[in-house]
């Protein structure tokens, strides 16, 4: 399911809120755990999973065109941990 799709069924099924509505409460609801993870957090959403980050060293890469070395920093990459009640309605 991508971004419109989710904003398609959950105007669908609350015929009180117009697409643009659900549209802003979608953005805000992604752009807020983005903000919490950059700052540090983590999101934990009950039954469903919990969003954090991860630190990544720093190593040498490679340049797949020509195979020179190139040195990639550390970073913090996000994560995604599901829910026991996920992880069981996935493997029922």
């Amino acid at each position: 399911m991508i971004r419109s799709e989710l904003v398609t069924q959950l105007a669908t099924e609350n015929p009180g809120l117009t697409v643009r509505d659900v549209e802003a409460i979608v953005e805000c609801f992604f752009d807020d755990i983005i903000a919490q993870l950059a700052d540090g957090g983590r999101v934990e959403l009950r039954g469903f999973g919990t969003f954090s980050t991860r630190a990544r060293d720093g190593r040498t890469g490679r340049n797949p065109r020509t195979g020179d070395p190139v040195d990639i920093a550390s970073k913090r990459v996000p994560y995604f941990k599901p829910g026991k009640e996920m992880r069981d309605r996935l493997n029922v």
